[in-house]
């Protein structure tokens, strides 16, 4: 059986997932600490918690704005690229922040963070690894990089935080952008330009692949669905370290709590690549964004302790990025691999207009309140309304009646 898409860019599947998988680990962890920034930034800079939610709220919109175009460029001219400018501009943005001085600073910072993620996060390699994979495998090794991100947030939590403890704020943001130089080492097993898919289908142009796609209900009802998935995990791992600081807790507690997330990540990323391969991906999503619901009640209902905290972000982390290899099979089931990194782009740029409402939400919010209520209770109804809007999609291949061959 001869096997077309055993290598994409002339180098072994495995190969490809571990490095795409190892890229996702520095890039996304490094995206996920930011919360434990918000305190000592704020208090040494007098600023409100607003500011700076502000500012990660910018870098999620332009990780957002971003991501189809890097996804387009990864496409047709290979991911090495968008990996080598998300490498580069993560250094930037953590640079930046290292220097602040105002929150327009902090706004800049986040504009280059922005980019630096999407060219160095999950939604930047998964088009090199549907790509690599047999589509009856690409769930489970989609799947492959949300657990190395997952990785990347359970070692990143801990090392940022001693960081910190060890040598304080300003000097911990030179030592993440000393390693976010470490991508660069990443970058060969993923560049070079794609080798063409086999397909019955005629060529297909980036322009007939978004009117494709724009003309397609079930793709409107996804992009709905991962609008909540990015309002739900950046306003958590944003806001949960302050939260917990607010219920008079040890900083310790947010700093587990989100490694206790990172782990749950594993598993959860895990059981969705395979959840994938056997069951209804739209039935899957569902069901986490329900669960996800029933998490933040726990914290507006159960008494806030070290082990409520922990647990319910041990839940949630089963939960966290096992959207993604669901989500990103399902745009590759509607349209195919060709176009792959582009529109799951467009999707995540829906995902990102969710982060930039639920983190800047969550610190204007407290700001007025003083309290974090409204926001769990946004995010509840959130979680229900997405389970429903993934109920009517169909999980088929679009049908290519007629394709321009001119």
């Amino acid at each position: 059986m001869p096997q077309k898409n055993a290598t994409v860019i002339g180098r072994p599947v495995w190969l490809v997932v571990l490095a795409a998988a190892s890229i996702a680990a520095i890039g996304m962890g490094l995206r996920q600490v930011m919360g434990l920034y918000m305190v000592p930034v704020t208090e040494t800079l007098g600023l409100g918690r607003e500011s700076f939610a502000l500012a990660i709220a910018i870098a999620n919109l332009v990780w957002g704005l971003s991501a189809p175009f890097t996804g387009a460029v990864s496409d047709k001219y290979g991911t090495g690229i968008v990996v080598t400018f998300g490498a580069v501009t993560t250094a930037i943005g953590l640079l930046l922040m290292y220097g602040a001085q105002t929150d327009v600073d902090l706004f800049l910072s986040g504009i280059f963070l922005g980019f630096g993620v999407a060219g160095a996060g999950v939604n930047a390699v998964v088009g090199a690894v549907g790509r690599a994979a047999e589509p009856e495998e690409r769930s489970a090794a989609i799947a492959s990089v949300g657990m190395g991100a997952g990785v990347g947030m359970l070692v990143a939590l801990p090392y940022a935080h001693l960081l910190l403890e060890g040598f304080g704020w300003q000097t911990s943001l030179l030592v993440l952008a000393g390693t976010a130089s470490l991508i660069l080492l990443l970058v060969w097993p993923v560049s070079g330009k794609p080798a063409a898919i086999v397909t019955d289908d005629p060529p297909q142009s980036l322009g007939e692949a978004l009117g494709e796609a724009f003309r397609h209900p079930s793709f409107w009802l996804l992009n709905a669905g991962f609008f909540v998935c990015g309002f739900h995990v950046v306003f958590y791992a944003t806001h949960l370290p302050a939260y917990v600081a607010d219920q008079g807790l040890s900083p310790s507690v947010g700093v587990w709590g989100l490694m206790i997330v990172g782990l749950g990540n594993l598993i959860g990323t895990y059981l969705a690549g395979q959840w994938g391969r056997r069951y209804s991906k739209r039935h899957g999503l569902g069901l986490i964004y329900i669960l996800r619901a029933g998490v933040f009640l726990g914290f507006l209902f159960l008494p806030i302790t070290p082990l409520t905290v922990i647990g319910l972000s041990g839940i949630l982390g089963l939960l966290w990025l096992s959207t993604v290899p669901l989500t990103s099979s399902l745009v590759a089931t509607f349209f195919g691999a060709r176009w792959m990194t582009m529109l799951y782009g467009v999707v995540f740029f829906s995902h990102q207009l969710g982060s930039f409402l639920g983190v800047w939400l969550g610190g204007a919010i407290y700001d007025h309140f003083q309290s974090y209520d409204m926001m769990w209770w946004i995010s509840v109804g959130l979680g229900v309304l997405a389970a429903l809007v993934h109920w009517p999609i169909d999980e088929r291949a679009v049908v290519r009646t007629r394709l321009d061959a001119t």
